[in-house]
């Protein structure tokens, strides 16, 4: 059985997809690990009964000081890598140093690393847009690509764009996950 770590911020919605679509690929999650005490995201580990950590990255001025810590508490932990779903931090070496992860983007790399990758990827001059699942690297969104989903956003308003491309990343996520179990 592959275990796996997954850090989030935020709602959790991609945490949770993995916690009700991968426990039938042999994968375990060995923990859960947020920056954001009023995440949503805790409430999906408590039902899902995975352990969790709590970092509160507003208690570090200096980004690798969080970073030592995440490190550190992750270890007492045995798993295979780390998932960054929606886990919304800039790592710095420390992490990417001595952890494998990997993290879902809202855009085809290497368009629109950072922020708003939907709305820049919805306005650009491209006819489609997508997802990439990456390995995570010092360098922001500039890891190896693992896996991409390509939308075309020919006749989609806004909203349906990023429906869809909500929806086809959590799909793009599973599908990186079970790529990485596989090749060991």
């Amino acid at each position: 059985m592959k275990k796996i770590a997954i850090l989030f911020s935020g709602t959790g919605t991609n945490f949770e997809y993995i916690c009700k679509n991968m426990h039938k690929n042999d994968i375990e999650i060995v923990v859960a690990l947020t920056n954001n005490p009023n995440a949503g995201g805790i409430e999906v580990a408590k039902r899902y009964d995975i352990p969790l950590e709590i970092i509160d990255s507003k208690n570090y001025k200096i980004r690798e000081e969080f970073d030592k810590e995440v490190v550190k508490t992750l270890l007492n932990y045995n798993f295979d890598f780390v998932v960054l779903a929606g886990f919304m931090r800039i790592l710095t070496p420390y992490f990417t140093d001595n952890l494998k992860a990997i993290n879902l983007h809202p855009s085809l790399l290497p368009r629109h690393k950072g922020l708003r990758a939907i709305e820049r990827s919805y306005e650009d001059e491209f006819d489609d847009g997508g997802v990439s699942v990456h390995f995570v690297t010092s360098e922001l969104d500039g890891g190896e690509i693992i896996l991409q989903k390509s939308v075309k956003k020919q006749g989609l308003t806004f909203d349906e764009y990023y429906n869809i491309i909500r929806k086809i990343e959590k799909e793009a996520l599973k599908e990186a996950i079970l790529i990485l179990i596989k090749e060991g």
